[in-house]
């Protein structure tokens, strides 16, 4: 505690003397200029020099005021659970040093506060993206919102601090660039971006010391039941050792090929969707070691990171995202990203049972609808033919054969270490003119080839 405090009061001594050293400076200046004339001029840009400088400290101040308001509530947490807690309970969940050597939080338990974590940078636009999150946000306590900034973008950094303190600003200090090979010097911008949520995610999980995040980014914006999708679906991320993921985001989600109708819908997935995802601390234990210098989010799509895992996922997307411009150059935006149904109904989750979404009830319930449903062909689909028989399965038994039918059917057709978009044990599900429809490996399918991509 005191050593906290000497820090806060440090923080206070360098802002009153840097300050003090400004006035004086001011003061003692020598006369740059000998015709009158010009005396307005330059005592305006003194003024706008020392307003500016008075900005930067005022931020300094700021900073340091949230981070004892941080660490006083921490500190009352602490007290109270001592009081609370008997010696035997309150042992079991103190963070204690791994086999490594470091010191990890406790294990998450159902009730523990997720944060949101936005990673931003020079997107002023970052204010659509804020906005929404704390008008829905049911609670400030068990969702702070911290936004994590790089780039050193001021408008942005004013946009953000105009938020007070109803969010926490962090700033990546390293804004250096990152020496790349010659032929990715054009992608400098993956290499800082993963730069960027390495060190926010450590934040987060290293010196805030939470237990699980909510990640998104600053063009994101969310549905009404955002929070409450993420409160329902956290105990099965917990509960359930082949997850390790929630994410709001459905690829293959534009308006004609979700059921809008059913926003209650959820899915297993195998691809990595990103795009608002929660983790837990111990995944980030497992990653943070080997975190790649680029292109995270394909890193996060390899089987050597997936490690036969799945994510949960929504029939209608709890997010949708209006950044067109970005290290990306708008890849994907025009075809398929803006064209992405944002959720508009509440769905309230948290009073409905998910477990059906637990690994061995999913696939008992979800394996013989897919294999269940009359086989078509994708000519029959395309044209309108035997829809009196609702939901049908098309197969695909190559890498072609599933590009040819995803594009025919309107469906992302990249794969990532083989695994399609929205897909489980290869299957994507889909609306395809009104019609649910599989594109399914066949029934004996074994698992994914990583050649297919």
């Amino acid at each position: 505690m005191l050593k906290k405090s000497s820090l806060v009061l440090w923080g206070v001594v360098l802002f009153v003397a840097w300050n003090a050293l400004l006035l004086f400076f001011l003061w003692t200046r020598p006369p740059a200029f000998d015709d009158h004339s010009h005396l307005t001029e330059e005592v305006i840009r003194l003024a706008q020099d020392a307003e500016l400088e008075l900005e930067h400290q005022k931020d300094l101040l700021r900073q340091i005021h949230r981070y004892s308001a941080l660490w006083s509530k921490k500190r009352k947490r602490v007290d109270e659970a001592g009081q609370l807690m008997p010696a035997t309970a309150a042992s079991s969940t103190r963070a204690l040093p791994a086999t490594d050597g470091v010191l990890h939080p406790p294990r998450a338990s159902a009730d523990a506060v997720l944060p949101v974590v936005v990673i931003a940078c020079d997107r002023s636009t970052v204010r659509r993206c804020l906005d929404k999150l704390l008008h829905y946000r049911p609670s400030r306590e068990r969702f702070p919102i911290i936004v994590s900034q790089d780039c050193g973008h001021e408008e942005t950094a004013r946009v953000i601090a105009s938020y007070g303190e109803a969010i926490m600003h962090i700033k990546q200090p390293d804004l250096s660039d990152i020496p790349v090979p010659t032929d990715h010097r054009k992608f400098q911008g993956y290499y800082k971006i993963a730069r960027h949520y390495r060190w926010a995610l450590s934040q987060v999980f290293r010196t805030f010391q939470y237990q699980a995040a909510i990640v998104v980014e600053d063009d994101l914006e969310v549905a009404p039941d955002f929070f409450e999708y993420f409160q329902a679906a956290f105990p099965l991320l917990l509960a359930d050792p082949s997850l390790w993921c929630v994410s709001a985001w459905n690829d293959n989600g534009k308006e004609q090929m979700v059921e809008a109708g059913r926003p209650e819908l959820l899915y297993r997935t195998d691809f990595f969707p990103g795009l608002g995802w929660l983790l837990l601390s111990e995944l980030w234990d497992e990653l943070e070691p080997k975190w790649p210098r680029a292109f995270w989010d394909d890193w996060m799509r390899q089987p050597e990171q997936r490690r036969d895992r799945s994510c949960i996922r929504p029939e209608v997307s709890r997010t949708m995202t209006f950044g067109r411009k970005g290290v990306s150059h708008g890849q994907f935006f025009d075809q398929y990203l803006k064209f992405i149904k944002l959720n508009d109904r509440f769905v309230p989750f948290t009073q409905m049972d998910l477990s059906y979404l637990k690994k061995e009830e999913y696939e008992r319930s979800f394996l013989p609808k897919v294999y269940g449903a009359p086989e078509l062909r994708v000519e029959e689909l395309q044209g309108n033919q035997r829809r009196e028989l609702g939901t049908v399965r098309v197969q695909y038994t190559s890498r072609d054969s599933f590009k040819a039918f995803a594009k025919a059917l309107g469906v992302m057709d990249d794969l990532k270490s083989g695994v399609p978009r929205a897909g489980y044990r290869g299957i994507v599900s889909f609306l395809y003119r009104s019609r649910r429809v599989y594109l399914a490996p066949p029934s004996d399918w074994t698992g994914y080839d990583a050649s297919w991509s």
